[in-house]
C-alpha cells in the first residue's frame, strides 16, 4: 500500500535537522517532531515531578563506592528518575511499597508526582530472543494467568490511588514481533496471546489518573517503509479491537534501545532505512501512523542509553553494547509532539547474560558489539554502569 499524501505532521524548519538527519549548529533541541492532537488529552509529563526510585538509587550508590575516584560524577546519576519494570508475577507485590513512595515523595513537595511503570510479562515475551524470555509460557496458561495474576492486581493498585499521576508503558518488543518476525516459530504461535493480552491491559487501565503508551520499537527495527506500515497495521487491528485509538495516550520508542536522536548511524548501518535516527523515526512513524487512521498521539523516547552514535557494527546488536553512554536526561516536550525523553531502561541494569554457559544466555550478548562480563537480564553490571557514565553525552 503506497503512503497518502504527507498531511500536517511535519518538521518545522531545514530538513538537516530530522529529515537529512544532522544537527543544526547552534540549536540546543531540535525543532517539533510531529504535532499531538488536542482530543489525546494533557501530556501526563507536564507540570510533574518524576519518582525517583530508592532501589535505584542504592545501585547506584554501590559503584560511587566501588570507584571513588568518580564518586562525584556518578552520584550525580542519582537524581534522576527511571522508570519501574514489573517483569514476574512475583514483582508486582513491589509496586504498592513503589507507589506508596511516589505518595511520599508528592506530599512532601506539593507537586504531582508522576510514576512511570513497565509492564514486561507477556506469554512468550521477547519471542525473538532469549536473554529476557519470560516466566509465562502459552501452552501452560500463560495468558489467563497474565490476566488474573499480573494485569488485575496492578489495575488494582492504580485504581486505588486516584490521586497519583500514572503512566503505563505496555509491553516492550512485543508488537513489534508480529509485524517483523512471524517466521519465527515462537513468534507465529504469540500473536493471538499478545493481542488479547495486550487489549486486556489497555482496557483494564482506563482509569483518569493512567495514561497508556504503546511500544513502538525504534528505528532500527522498524525504520523501513514496508515494516512501518505493517506496525501501522498491528496498531491499528489492536486498538479497533480494545475500543478505539482514544484508549491510548501515544508510543513509546528506543525502550532499552541506543538508536541517537538526531545523528547520521543510520547511514551507515542500513542504507535502505529511510530513518537514520530516533527523531527522524518518530516522525516518519507519526505519518504512517496517521495514514492509517491512528493520529495526533504523542510519544516518548528512552535515552537512557543513546548518548553515543557510531558505536554499533550491527543496528541489530540490543545486548550491553560497549561505547555507549547516558543520552539526554529526562525531561517533558524537549520537543513538539514528544511527551518526553525518559530513562526507561535503568542505567547499569544488564541486557543478558554473556557467558554461554549460563540460563537465557542470548548469542548477541556475547557478540562483537556486547561489552563481556554482564551479568543476568536486571542485574546489575557495574563496569557497564561506569562506562555509561563516563560516555554520558551531554556530559553529567
Amino acid at each position: 500500500m503506497s503512503l497518502k499524501a504527507k498531511r500536517a505532521l511535519i518538521v518545522v524548519g531545514v530538513c538537516s535537522a530530522l529529515v537529512c538527519g544532522g544537527k543544526v549548529p547552534g540549536l540546543k533541541d531540535p525543532p517539533a517532531v510531529v504535532m499531538v492532537s488536542e482530543t489525546a488529552g494533557k501530556n501526563p509529563f507536564k507540570e510533574v515531578q518524576l519518582f525517583r526510585n530508592a532501589e535505584y538509587v542504592e545501585e547506584v550508590e554501590s559503584s560511587a563506592k566501588l570507584h571513588p575516584e568518580m564518586a562525584t560524577t556518578i552520584r550525580k546519576v542519582e537524581q534522576y528518575p527511571t522508570a519501574l519494570w514489573l517483569d514476574t508475577i512475583a514483582r508486582v507485590a513491589e509496586l504498592p511499597g513503589w507507589l506508596d513512595q511516589a505518595k511520599q515523595q508528592q506530599a512532601q513537595s506539593g507537586q504531582p508526582t508522576l510514576s512511570v511503570i513497565v509492564l514486561c510479562n507477556l506469554p512468550n515475551r521477547d519471542c525473538a530472543a532469549n536473554a529476557s524470555a519470560g516466566e509465562l509460557a502459552v501452552e501452560a496458561g500463560g495468558e489467563e494467568r497474565y490476566r488474573k495474576e499480573f494485569v488485575d492486581p496492578i489495575a488494582a493498585q492504580f485504581a486505588a490511588r486516584p490521586d497519583q499521576p500514572i503512566v503505563a508503558i505496555v509491553e516492550p518488543d512485543s508488537l513489534a514481533n508480529l509485524a517483523t518476525n512471524l517466521a519465527v516459530p515462537k513468534c507465529a504461535a504469540s500473536v493471538d496471546a499478545y493481542r488479547h493480552s495486550i487489549i486486556y491491559a489497555i482496557q483494564r487501565f482506563q482509569l483518569p489518573n493512567v495514561s497508556i503508551y504503546l511500544d513502538a520499537a525504534h528505528a532500527g527495527w522498524l525504520g523501513w517503509d514496508v515494516n512501518r506500515e505493517r506496525m501501522a497495521v498491528v496498531f491499528r487491528k489492536l486498538l479497533q479491537e480494545a475500543g478505539g485509538y482514544h484508549m491510548i495516550r501515544g508510543f513509546a520508542t528506543n525502550v532499552s534501545n541506543f538508536t541517537h536522536l538526531y545523528n547520521r548511524d543510520g547511514a551507515a548501518l542500513a542504507l535502505t532505512n529511510p530513518c537514520l535516527n530516533e527523531l527522524q523515526y518518530v516522525k516518519m512513524l507519526a505519518n504512517t501512523l496517521s495514514d492509517y487512521g491512528i493520529k495526533g498521539k504523542g510519544f516518548i523516547i528512552d535515552t537512557s542509553r543513546n548518548g553515543k552514535g557510531g558505536i554499533r557494527k550491527s543496528w541489530g546488536s540490543w545486548c550491553n553494547v560497549k561505547g555507549a553512554g547516558l543520552g539526554e536526561r529526562p525531561r517533558a516536550e524537549p520537543v513538539r509532539g514528544i511527551d518526553a525523553y525518559l530513562w526507561i531502561k535503568p542505567p547499569g541494569e544488564s541486557d543478558g547474560v554473556s557467558d554461554p554457559t549460563q540460563p537465557r544466555f542470548d548469542g548477541m550478548c556475547a557478540g562483537r558489539d556486547a561489552l563481556a562480563g554482564a551479568p543476568q537480564a536486571g542485574k546489575w553490571f557495574d563496569a557497564y554502569f561506569v562506562d555509561l557514565v563516563r560516555n554520558a553525552d551531554p556530559p553529567l
